[in-house]
Order: C-alpha cells, then sequence, then structure tokens
C-alpha cells in the first residue's frame, strides 16, 4: 500500500511529480523514490511513497524499473504467488519477493491481457521506455483510487486529489454539480470529482497516453456483466459454496510480511473474518470501538462490544479496545482534508481512531469486514425496499393514516433517542415510490423537492442530472432479481463512492493498510450466483452469509440484531457541535455564497431541536462540506460554487 503519483508531457514536470509525492508522504512514511526520462520535446516523471508490507528490502523500492519497464504502484496481489509460479516457468528470473516485481513482469509479458488476472487491490501507472506509452490502471472494484488531470497533450496522476489541487496553483475549480450530488449522497459519486476537469479513473479500466498526443481507455472487466453471469449461474442451480470462498479470500488476504490485525465491531461481517483469520494467525489482533456511555445511549446504540468480547475469547483473539469520544470540532477538519472530497459518514472518524490506535502498535495491515452488507444485502434499506413493495399493495387512505400518526411521534426524548421512530419516519419517506425512486430515497438524505429547496434557484438542472444518473446507472442491467438489481446498484455505487473511499483515505492518513476480503472478485462473482430470496430470507439479510458463517461462529453472534459502524451523531449535533451548526447556519461560506440558503438550514436545525425528525445525518454533512469548501476556495482563490459556466 502506497502512494503514487506522476506527469506526463506536464510543464515544470519534475518539481510537480515532487511535490506531488511529498503531498502523499502520509501513504507511504517508509520510503521514497522518483524517476525520469525524455520524451521528445518533454518528460515523464514517476512518483512513489512506500508502504513496506511484501519484502521489506530495497528490491521493493518503487519506482521499480527494469528493462525499459517504469512502474509505480499502489495496491496488494492476492495470486502473485501464483502468478510468480507461472512467470518463472516461462523463464523469468525475479530479483526480489514484492509482487510489484510480479506486476511488472506481468505487464512485460501480457500488457493489458494482465488486468483481468490480477486479484487484490491495486492503482498504478506504468511507462514504457521504447514506446512512449504510459499507462494508468484501476482494480476491478475501486478498492484503491487514482485521480488524473488532462491539459492537452499533458497529464498529471496520484492517488489523492488534494495533491493534485496542491500542484496546480489554485486552477482548480470547484464543481457545483458535485457538490449537489455530495448533499444528495453525503459523499460524491465514483463518476465524479469534486474539482472540474480533474477525474477518478473507473474501475476496472485503463487509459494509455502515447508520444503522438493520443488518449485511449479500455475496460477489462465489468460488474454488469459478473452480475449477468451469476444469474445464469443461479437459474442453473450453480450456487457457489460461499462458506470456502470466503475462507479461501481470507487466507490470501493475510498475506504479508509485517503484523496484521482485524476490525472487529462484534457483528456478522467482522466476527467472521476474525474467526476465519484466527484460524491462520492464533492470536492475531483485533480492534474495536466503544461510546461514551452517555453518547450510547442517547443514539440508541446497540451494545456491540460485549458482542466483540465473546468472538476475541471463543477465538483466542487479541482484543484491543477503543473508546471513541474525540474533540470532533478538533477532527473535523483534519478528516476533511484527509478525506479529499466532502464525505458525510461518520465512520470516517472510526477508521482513522482505529487505524492510529493500530499503526502506533506496530500493525500496518488491517482486514476489514467492508462490502458484504452491499453484496450479500444486508442494510435495512434492502429489506426496507422490499416490504416496502408489499405496503404499496395496502390501501391509499389506511397508508395515509398511518404516514399521519408516525409523523406526529417524536424521534427522541430529552435523554434518550428513539430508533424504532426515526426508522419509520425513513420507511414512510420511501415506501409508496416506485422501484428505483424508492430505492434512492432509503439512503439519500433528500428528495427533489428537499434539494432544491436547500440550494441556489439556478442549480436545479444539477439537482436533475444528479437524479438522472443515478436512474441511469440502478436500471443498466438485464436482472430480473429485485434484491439483486439493488445489489448491483449499491456495488457500483455506494461500494466505491463513500465506503472504500473513507476507508482507503482514513487509513492511509494514518499511515495504515485496510485489506477488504469481501470485496474481491471470486467472492463477488459467488455473490452475484446467489439468487436474491437466498440473500433475504423472510425478514433475515444476509441469509446465504450467515448460514456460511455458522460453520464456524456461534449462531449468537450470526444472528444478532444487526450493528452499526457508525458514530453516536444526535449526542455530538446536539452538545459538542451544536455551537459550529449555528454558526454554519446562519455565518457559514455557503451560505453567504449563496449556494446554501440559511432559513432551509434554520429550518432544519429547528426541526432536529424539537425532536420532531432527527436531520443530524444532513448537518453532519453540512459542517463537511462547508469545512472542506473553506479549504478549496482559500487554496484556489474562489468564493462562489453556484455558477455552472
Amino acid at each position: 500500500m502506497c502512494g503514487i503519483a506522476g506527469t506526463y508531457r506536464w510543464p515544470d514536470g519534475k518539481a510537480v511529480t515532487d511535490r506531488l509525492t511529498e503531498t502523499l508522504a502520509h501513504r507511504g512514511p517508509d520510503g521514497s523514490g522518483t524517476y525520469a526520462h525524455s520524451l521528445g520535446d518533454g518528460e515523464v516523471h514517476l512518483g512513489h511513497r512506500r508502504l513496506a508490507i511484501l519484502d521489506l528490502s530495497g528490491t521493493g523500492a518503487q519506482p521499480m524499473v527494469s528493462d525499459g519497464l517504469a512502474l509505480t504502484y499502489n495496491g496488494e496481489l492476492y495470486n502473485a504467488p501464483e502468478l510468480r509460479a507461472e512467470l518463472e516457468g516461462a523463464g523469468v528470473r525475479f530479483r526480489g519477493t514484492s509482487d510489484t516485481e510480479v506486476l511488472l513482469e506481468a505487464w512485460r509479458r501480457w500488457g493489458t491481457d494482465c488486468l483481468p488476472r490480477l486479484r487484490g487491490m491495486f492503482a498504478f501507472g506504468i511507462f514504457d521506455e521504447r514506446t512512449g506509452e504510459l499507462v494508468l490502471a484501476r482494480d476491478q472494484l475501486g478498492i484503491k483510487p487514482l485521480f488524473l488531470l488532462r491539459r492537452g497533450e499533458g497529464l498529471v496522476f496520484a492517488s489523492e486529489l488534494k495533491a493534485l489541487a496542491a500542484v496546480t496553483g489554485g486552477s482548480l475549480e470547484v464543481d457545483p454539480a458535485a457538490l449537489v450530488a455530495s448533499l444528495l449522497y453525503y459523499w460524491v459519486p465514483d463518476s465524479r470529482c469534486a474539482f472540474r476537469g480533474a477525474e477518478k479513473l473507473p474501475p476496472g479500466t485503463w487509459l494509455s497516453c502515447r508520444p503522438d498526443g493520443s488518449v485511449r481507455r479500455g475496460r477489462f472487466w465489468d460488474l454488469r456483466e459478473v452480475a449477468a453471469e451469476g444469474q445464469e449461474r443461479a437459474r442453473s442451480g450453480d450456487v457457489p459454496d460461499l462458506a470456502a470462498v470466503v475462507e479461501e479470500s481470507t487466507r490470501r488476504h493475510l498475506l504479508s510480511d509485517v503484523p496484521v490485525a482485524t476490525f472487529l465491531s462484534g457483528g456478522l461481517d467482522s466476527s467472521y473474518l476474525t474467526a476465519l483469520a484466527a484460524r491462520d494467525r492464533p492470536g492475531i489482533p483485533a480492534y474495536t470501538i466503544g461510546f461514551r456511555a452517555e453518547d450510547a445511549r442517547f443514539e440508541a446504540m446497540p451494545d456491540d462490544l460485549r458482542y466483540a468480547r465473546r468472538v476475541a475469547e471463543r477465538f483466542g483473539v487479541d482484543l484491543r479496545e477503543i473508546e471513541i469520544a474525540p474533540d470532533v470540532q478538533e477532527l473535523l477538519p483534519r478528516m476533511t482534508y484527509h478525506l479529499d472530497e466532502p464525505v458525510g459518514d461518520p465512520a470516517a472518524i472510526n477508521t482513522f481512531l482505529i487505524c492510529s490506535a493500530a499503526r502506533e502498535a506496530g500493525v500496518k495491515v488491517m482486514l476489514s469486514g467492508m462490502g458484504a452488507d452491499e453484496l450479500f444485502a444486508g442494510y435495512r434499506k434492502h429489506l426496507a425496499n422490499l416490504i416496502a413493495v408489499r405496503y404499496r399493495r395496502v390501501p391509499g387512505p389506511v397508508r395515509h393514516s398511518v404516514a399521519a400518526a408516525v409523523d406526529r411521534l417524536p424521534v427522541a426524548t430529552r435523554r434518550r433517542g428513539l430508533r424504532s421512530v426515526r426508522f419509520a419516519k425513513r420507511f414512510l419517506t420511501f415506501a409508496g415510490l416506485p422501484e428505483e425512486t424508492a430505492f434512492r430515497r432509503s439512503y439519500t438524505l433528500y428528495d427533489r423537492e428537499e434539494l432544491i429547496g436547500l440550494l441556489d434557484p439556478d442549480l436545479a438542472p444539477a439537482v436533475d442530472d444528479v437524479l438522472t444518473e443515478h436512474a441511469d446507472v440502478y436500471h443498466d442491467n438485464a436482472l430480473d432479481d429485485f434484491v439483486n438489481r439493488m445489489c448491483l446498484a449499491d456495488a457500483r455505487m455506494f461500494l466505491p463512492g463513500l465506503n472504500l473511499a473513507y476507508t482507503d483515505r482514513s487509513s492511509m492518513a494514518a499511515s495504515t493498510e485496510v485489506r477488504v476480503p469481501y470485496v474481491d472478485v471470486e467472492v463477488v462473482r459467488a455473490a452475484f450466483a446467489v439468487p436474491g430470496a437466498r440473500k433475504i430470507a423472510g425478514r433475515q439479510g444476509k441469509a446465504v452469509l450467515k448460514e456460511a458463517a455458522t460453520t464456524v461462529l456461534p449462531k449468537e453472534i450470526v444472528y444478532r440484531p444487526k450493528g452499526l459502524f457508525s458514530a453516536p451523531l444526535r449526542a455530538w449535533m446536539s452538545r459538542d457541535l451544536a455551537p459550529l451548526v449555528r454558526e454554519v447556519v446562519h455565518d457559514g461560506l455557503l451560505v453567504r455564497s449563496g449556494f446554501l440558503r440559511e432559513d432551509a438550514l434554520a429550518r432544519m436545525v429547528a426541526e432536529d431541536a424539537a425532536g420532531q425528525r432527527d436531520h443530524s445525518k444532513h448537518l453532519w454533512h453540512v459542517l463537511t462540506l462547508e469545512h472542506w469548501y473553506r479549504d478549496a476556495t482559500s487554496r484556489a482563490g474562489h468564493d462562489s460554487p453556484t455558477s455552472t459556466a
């Protein structure tokens, strides 16, 4: 796991690459390197910051240069041993034991045809001195990030957007449509970028630059095709042995020359991985979080900690507990900086604090249960949307009466949040809508009218563009299975846009690598070969994964109520952050610029304070957006994001 950067025919390329690499220092404190090569009337430069995980010696250093190829690479290849053996059988002689060298030699032998053969997480740039071609590539599922910016025949790329912003002299302008999208989702979709002109290389694709100025793009892996193939497998009865697939993926993800630990929330996903990891690594450390008692009580949060302790005791795991009681006012601007784009999920704070504690204890690699909910329909929204299909058959007058009664209920008392009321109110915002609209509304923050009412009226077209994009992605498949349609949409949007993004950025801010065994190409293939009826059985989400986990875990862990890898937002917003909320609502830069409407924000604050509606997530994201925008505009010298010209 590392930070990569580079320039291709870019003015002052050496200085730019040096600064890019310096900005990424937190991603790789174990070493740094640069590479340069002339290219006609220009140059190519590659930079690298190293977090040494495999082959800790100098033979694993980067950029790696060998016989006319130069590679800067971020990631891990879990099938590197098999690829190495195949290449050695073809006569390749390796100098060291790193997966970097395996990737370089695989590229030399197979070119872009090697990409679908790679099993792991990766983003890299590889330059061929003989042809003058630079190729960028990103892994199949978007686990690793890669940002780029093209101007004329030049290109600059980096692992983080802040690095591009730092070297462009403040010339990057905020993209208002991306901010609109972030308000809807509370994150910026992978298809958009917070700055105009910059872009994220899409998952499962490559981009090639040549000296003649031509740029080509290619796709080597398509999640829609994988889902369609999975549906055909399911129809033929070829349902995989999921327990075997997950166990094999977990074992591969333990490949490391440095200590490995796990996240252990006490929920199904992390408990299953931790139990499997403990088979191969007895006594493996695991990190879990708890919250201040008053915060957890106010948020009506489940007691995850006791379940984590049971798993640790049963499997001989070295459990390390961290209480999350951060100074959120101090952490907010720091996290905003590291997250690169406005991200309103407080789970990023949890990830950062856990990874920081692990790093202080000498742990560089963590395993996370990320991805299981998206692939196996484990979120409440998946079950809720299935229930909504039946709810829409209820006569209209009855539904109106139910809605009116629920609307009058408070979401919190002075001492305690009422979780079931929050869920009921949320359900009724989408239960009567068409399929795609209901699915979107079940996990986003606003409907169309609410979002338009919050923004500068001139941004209404941008709202419609964002909503249309969601509909296009949701419908862009041939699946006839409702549950798997939801899973596919999540795997294409929610997973790379939010969960993988904040996990990468928060962990790398602590110089720690997080691996995600569920987000593995073989696990994904298996997941889409499972019919939706086996993912949600009755009112049980992730039913097929739970069935697999019972071969390892006790049923009290497998079938416990779902926990949340989140934070006590209502407590924070009503106590720690209340003054900051007032400041942003009445005198924030986004309000003064006209991007957000003060009256709409003030109404949200009043409704939340009265306990009638739960706007804590909305207001948290407004805070993150405000802090991100202040930093972005102070760097760029702009003060208005509302222009769509």
